[in-house]
């Protein structure tokens, strides 16, 4: 290890080992006796050429932002706040140019460059208010992110484990405004605010001109879930405008920056189940949704031709055997075939840094996610084989 702080250095802690459903091989990543997470599932963690990777961890009793060489397991230390720092580095985010990246700290967003590890107060909320999570523009001019009004005298919460005040704070309306703050620094501006809790500001990766956010709060509470903004005009519209008792959200942009991917589900007679799954371009064109009668936390796709999945709880159509388990669907037509299990990641979900929120890699040839199945939350690395080889179903200890 080097010195204390930023650049202090980790051997490599990852270690390969093999699915317990696939036999797949399959590499953790991190290992130490603290919680390590990936960035959020709408956040791509992947810089330097695809050679590293962005992460958390509260090692050392102090919750950092940390970088893992891919080429050979290296961890390196990036920040150096102190135990107790209120910091939101699972909503951290790389500018397209590689170079910085954007994370939270009590009220200031700060800038930290990939290489130097310099870092820098880009804005600082205004009395009364909190920040959210926040992303940058596809041209890397822009840092995007939320104000929320500060409820905290009249509703308790801790949103990142247990969600408690998740409805109550939905209810109450806080006032939000939506910024964008020059990457390079300079003066702020309100793009859109409302009094309605406003969340998952989340840029499109390939046109500087749009982004998308979402009314908080439980699904079927909010009079609307996914929006769009055109940063530039102000313009702002529903997405996926639905009829009554249709409820989507976790939302997230494909790699073409100009679909919106979705799930959600209806109490419509037509899909028994009620759950689909589905895509439409940001204007509204193009809208794509199947019926998907299995129960994901979230889900994520660099297209519409493969998804994946974080199977949680049982199906009613498939007993229990896609329980903790990550599946893949391929699109056929408009058809989801599947779901074939990629892995069992026996994630908790305890809390927010321990969801599994399974995402592609850039390329789409990975899928990374966190798991606490060893007792402490770390990230695990798996590839993606041919789909039709995967098990439709699990095979069961001492089966054939």
């Amino acid at each position: 290890m080097s010195s204390n702080g930023k650049g202090k250095t980790w051997p490599a802690e990852w270690r390969e080992t093999k699915d317990l459903i696939t036999g797949l091989p399959m590499k953790q990543l991190t290992n130490y006796m603290a919680h390590s997470f990936h960035l959020y599932f709408t956040n791509d963690g992947w810089y330097d050429n695809g050679t590293k990777l962005l992460f958390g961890s509260d090692r050392l009793n102090a919750t950092n932002l940390y970088s893992l060489d891919l080429t050979n397991g290296e961890i390196t230390q990036l920040t150096d706040f102190p135990a107790g720092t209120a910091v939101g580095l699972q909503n951290a985010f790389i500018n397209p140019n590689g170079t910085e990246a954007y994370f939270t700290k009590d009220k200031q967003l700060l800038s930290i460059h990939l290489t130097t590890l310099e870092e820098k107060v880009l804005y600082t909320a205004p009395d009364g208010f909190n920040l959210g999570n926040l992303s940058c523009t596809a041209d890397g001019a822009w840092v995007c992110t939320c104000i929320k009004e500060d409820l905290s005298d009249r509703i308790p919460t801790s949103l990142g484990a247990g969600y408690i005040g998740f409805e109550e704070t939905a209810r109450a309306k806080p006032h939000c405004k939506i910024v964008k703050i020059p990457a390079a620094g300079g003066e702020s501006q309100i793009i859109h605010e409302d009094k309605v809790w406003i969340g998952h500001v989340n840029t499109s990766p390939t046109q500087p001109h749009l982004l998308s956010f979402c009314h908080e709060g439980p699904w079927d509470l909010v009079d609307h879930r996914i929006w769009c903004l055109n940063i530039e005009t102000g313009e702002y519209w529903k997405i996926r405008p639905s009829e009554d008792n249709v409820f989507v959200g976790h939302e997230y942009w494909h790699a073409d920056g100009v679909t919106i991917g979705y799930h959600g589900y209806t109490e419509s007679l037509s899909n028994k189940d009620g759950k689909f799954i589905g895509s439409t371009k940001y204007d509204n064109t193009d809208k794509v949704e199947s019926a998907f009668p299995f129960q994901n936390m979230h889900v994520h796709s660099n297209d519409a031709s493969l998804i994946v999945g974080d199977g949680q709880q049982t199906s009613a159509y498939h007993g229990d055997q896609f329980q903790d388990t990550i599946c893949l669907w391929k699109n056929n037509q408009g058809v989801l075939e599947g779901p074939r299990i990629l892995c069992r990641h026996r994630g908790s979900f305890q809390a927010q840094k321990l969801h599994v929120h399974p995402r592609f890699s850039p390329d789409g040839k990975q899928v990374l996610f966190t798991s606490d199945m060893t007792g402490y939350g770390n990230l695990y690395l798996i590839d993606v084989p041919d789909f039709d080889s995967l098990p439709k179903q699990p095979l069961l200890p001492g089966s054939h």
